[in-house]
Parts: C-alpha cells; sequence; structure tokens
C-alpha cells in the first residue's frame, strides 16, 4: 500500500539543513493556504485561510532570518 503522506526526513546534518528544510515546508504550506483561498474566495473560512497565509510568510521570513545568522560567519577577518 502507498502512503499518501511521505516520512519526514530523519537525517539532517546540520541547524543549516533543517531551517533550509523547514522555510521550503512553509512556502509549500503557504501555497497551499492561497490555493484553497482562490478555489473558495467567498467561503467564510477564506479569512481564517489569509490569516494563516500571512502567519506563514512571517514563519518563512523569520527561518530566513535564522538561517542567514546561521550562514554569517561568526568571527569576520579584518579588511586591510
Amino acid at each position: 500500500m502507498l502512503k499518501i503522506v511521505p516520512d519526514p526526513p530523519y537525517n539532517l546534518h546540520s541547524l543549516e539543513d533543517t531551517l533550509l528544510v523547514a522555510a521550503d515546508y512553509a512556502l509549500c504550506a503557504e501555497a497551499v493556504a492561497q490555493q484553497a483561498v482562490l478555489m473558495q474566495p467567498k467561503s467564510p473560512v477564506s479569512v481564517l485561510m489569509m490569516t494563516s497565509m500571512h502567519e506563514l510568510e512571517t514563519l518563512r521570513r523569520l527561518l530566513e532570518s535564522a538561517l542567514a545568522q546561521v550562514q554569517k560567519p561568526s568571527d569576520p577577518q579584518k579588511l586591510h
């Protein structure tokens, strides 16, 4: 029997990898919420979907900020 939902990755090696995967999941969830709103724009739950989109966008920005902090060199070399 085929699984409908795949298992999450188990062998993430670093914080950077984890942040990248989390940002990808947030982006996908945001796209799904946008599609749901487009399919049913007059639905009573569309306001909740738009709120979810806003929260997911904010989450994605926070993850990107954390990723940038992880990727920043810890000891910047002095310029001569």
